[in-house]
């Protein structure tokens, strides 16, 4: 056999290279079809084995992989016959795979540890993922300059160096990943944003939910359930609105107002005042009050004869009041909070009265609910003040000013023709004949 060897060196050469194969191959297959089995079924006793979240990430069987690489590699420098550049290409891809391979385990590591971290509860106030994301992506650059540098033969340094003068090509392709790291530090070092927050960003029609928080961008479910994506360095640069403070301090706020028609404003007289004395959340108000208008009266003497220089009770002001004791005792309205009634300045809608307080839930179902039941309430009541709420004139409004317009009853022409020619003091044909029936009838 030897001797067959020595006349036909090729032969031995093949039978080495094809030995070395075969052992990697049953190293690869011992590996994966026993001790990962083994490994996986005492793994699947604990709590780690039966989530198939982690499962996925499959750290070990990418390890595994690096054991067949590293037996060609070694391997290949024992192979007779082989030509020096031959077994040089063979044992640097051998190299570069192992290289890849782990660097493929490197980045399911940390797909592990932010799967693990999402899962506890600080995650949604700091989120990771973008760190994690820039750590894959330099595992990636150093892999391939390693990869690179093995399969040219070549020192990474050497290999390194002409990066320098790429220095400002490299910033131009990766500007958008420096933006978006930047971006990414500032919103997680200022608690910005955070998955679960409520956000709003009109210019780019964004109005929901924070789902996800990546190096990139950052995903909305809007409230009609479709998603927005923004680049993350949006957040930075344009204005967004964040609902966390006002989820966070337990109640939302009602600024809305009323427009009252300002013809209808006027002074109350006193059946007015003796009957909304009756109404709950007047009769404190109206006794104190007229109790300081009477006072103010008293102090002007003769000149309170005049009703221009007394004060009076009117209806916008009552019913301001009222509309303030109203809301203070609402079980829905938010105590500890900011509560004003006030008007603002008057517009040819009408003078609006403003009410600006905050309920006491955060739930948007809740929160409309008691914003539409104050204000069904304060429009149904405001006839009993003698107030009438402004709106622009409809076409029912029209059709009734045209139902109630007197009608003109259509003349003659040859009347109006005659009465126009006929001379002032004169008898006209007909008159005449008026004048004989009459005395005929005497």
């Amino acid at each position: 056999m030897s001797e067959f060897f020595i006349a036909h060196p090729w032969a031995e050469t093949l039978v080495a290279l094809g030995g070395l194969f075969l052992s990697a191959f049953i190293a690869n297959f011992l590996i994966k079809a026993i001790l990962l089995k083994l490994l996986e079924r005492l793994v699947q006793k604990t709590s780690f084995g039966q989530d198939e979240e982690l499962k996925r990430h499959s750290v070990i069987s990418r390890l595994a992989n690096i054991v067949p690489a590293l037996i060609i590699s070694s391997g290949i420098m024992a192979v007779p016959g082989l030509p020096e550049g031959v077994i040089t290409v063979i044992r640097n891809v051998a190299i570069a795979f192992i290289i890849l391979t782990l660097a493929l385990a490197v980045n399911s590591v940390f797909g592990l540890i932010d799967t693990l971290y999402h899962r506890r509860p600080e995650a949604r106030y700091r989120p990771i993922k973008g760190y994690i994301q820039v750590a894959k992506l330099a595992v990636y650059i150093v892999a391939a300059v390693l990869v690179i540098a093995t399969l040219l033969d070549k020192s990474p340094v050497i290999l390194l160096s002409g990066v320098g003068a790429m220095a400002a090509v490299l910033i131009l392709v990766f500007q958008d990943t420096l933006l978006s790291l930047v971006a990414s530090m500032q919103i997680a070092s200022s608690n910005m944003v955070r998955v679960g927050d409520w956000i709003e960003m009109k210019n780019l029609d964004a109005n929901g939910d924070v789902t996800e928080i990546a190096l990139y961008t950052v995903k909305v479910q809007n409230f009609d359930k479709t998603i927005t994506t923004i680049p993350i360095r949006k957040l930075i640069t344009e204005p967004m609105k964040n609902y966390r403070g006002m989820q966070e301090s337990g109640g939302r706020r009602i600024k809305r107002a009323l427009y009252i028609d300002q013809n209808t404003i006027r002074f109350l007289s006193d059946d007015e005042r003796a009957r909304l004395g009756t109404v709950d959340w007047l009769a404190d108000y109206l006794p104190k009050k007229a109790k300081e208008i009477a006072e103010w009266n008293q102090k002007l003497g003769d000149r309170a004869n005049n009703p221009v220089n007394r004060r009076q009770f009117t209806n916008v002001g009552t019913f301001r009041a009222y509309v303030d004791n109203y809301l203070r005792n609402h079980p829905g309205i938010h105590k500890g909070m900011t509560l004003l009634v006030r008007q603002m300045d008057p517009t040819p809608e009408g003078l609006p009265l403003e009410i600006y307080c905050f309920t006491n839930t955060t739930v948007w179902a809740s929160f409309e609910q008691i914003q539409s039941d104050i204000f069904d309430h304060l429009y149904a009541v405001l006839p009993e003040f003698g107030l009438s709420a402004f709106q622009n004139p409809s076409g029912n409004d029209f059709r009734k000013l045209t139902i109630n317009a007197p009608v003109e009853q259509p003349q003659s022409p040859w009347r109006s023709n005659v009465e126009h020619y006929s001379v002032p003091g004169t008898v006209s044909g007909r008159d005449e004949r008026q004048q004989d029936a009459l005395k005929e009838r005497s």
